[in-house]
């Protein structure tokens, strides 16, 4: 069964096809069926407000299955921040490098303590006869002082779990803990009760 997935992160993609291809569930992106999704604008207050946003505009335009999913960083010393304004904290969407070091700027002076964070993934899945499921999954750790490594994307390198950053982790070991892979396996067990 195809499955459309509300984005054209590549590395997400992966993520996803590697934890739902044992249901039977082939995720696809609009890129790969040769059609253009309209961009939604992620206006919602939190992270499920805005999975259900981009998940709900794309049943509706594909008659398909949609996942979509919204995540970020939660910093606690910056009081949540970025929060659901993690791909666009320095101002530029999906600029890595630049949100990577308006996050260090902000932690300069902070000792490792201070620095506790978790990663938030929610993941709605929206069907054309109006049946919806939403998750939530989390990863905590802290922020370093420095990037490492150069796996994942996003705030990966600087984001420490077990004396680690997850830009050194490899997929499968991600796969395992993070924010993401605990959000799909929440959803895989409630698609099991109904596909």
């Amino acid at each position: 069964m195809d499955f459309i997935l509300a984005t054209n992160n590549m590395k997400k993609l992966a993520e996803m096809q590697r934890i739902l291809s044992p249901l039977g569930i082939n995720v696809v992106t609009a890129k790969m069926l040769g059609i253009t999704l309209e961009d939604v604008e992620e206006d919602g207050e939190t992270f499920e407000d805005n999975a259900k946003l981009k998940a709900h505009a794309a049943c509706k335009e594909t008659n398909m299955p949609a996942i979509a999913d919204d995540s970020g960083l939660c910093v606690d010393y910056l009081d949540g921040a970025p929060g659901i304004f993690s791909a666009r904290f320095a101002g530029e969407h999906g600029n890595d490098e630049k949100n990577n070091d308006l996050l260090l700027e902000k932690l300069d002076g902070v000792p490792l303590e201070e620095r506790t964070a978790h990663y938030v993934c929610a993941i709605c899945c929206t069907f054309p006869d109006g049946k919806e499921i939403v998750v939530r999954g989390e990863c905590n750790g802290v922020i370093g002082f420095e990037r490492d490594g150069h796996e994942g994307f996003g705030y990966d390198p600087l984001f420490l779990v077990g004396g680690k950053a997850f830009g050194r982790y490899t997929a499968e070991e991600k796969d395992k803990i993070s924010h993401r892979g605990n959000a799909l396996r929440l959803l895989t067990k409630e698609l099991e009760k109904i596909i």
